[in-house]
């Protein structure tokens, strides 16, 4: 069986309220760290929102 080329990452709020999404990611293709404007819901608006680590 193939290893799978992806990896789970956080997508964090710059809002520092705690809310995060979860995407796939090719690490191989896309090196650099991934930032999103996404809607968070803590504060009702869109933020950016910046590449972490799953712990």
């Amino acid at each position: 069986m193939a290893k799978q080329n992806t990896v789970l990452i956080k997508l964090l709020s710059t809002a520092d309220t705690g809310f995060f999404y979860v995407k796939k990611k090719n690490p191989k293709k896309t090196t650099e760290k991934l930032s999103f404007r996404k809607y968070d819901p803590v504060v009702r608006k869109h933020v950016e929102f910046k590449e972490a680590k799953i712990k």
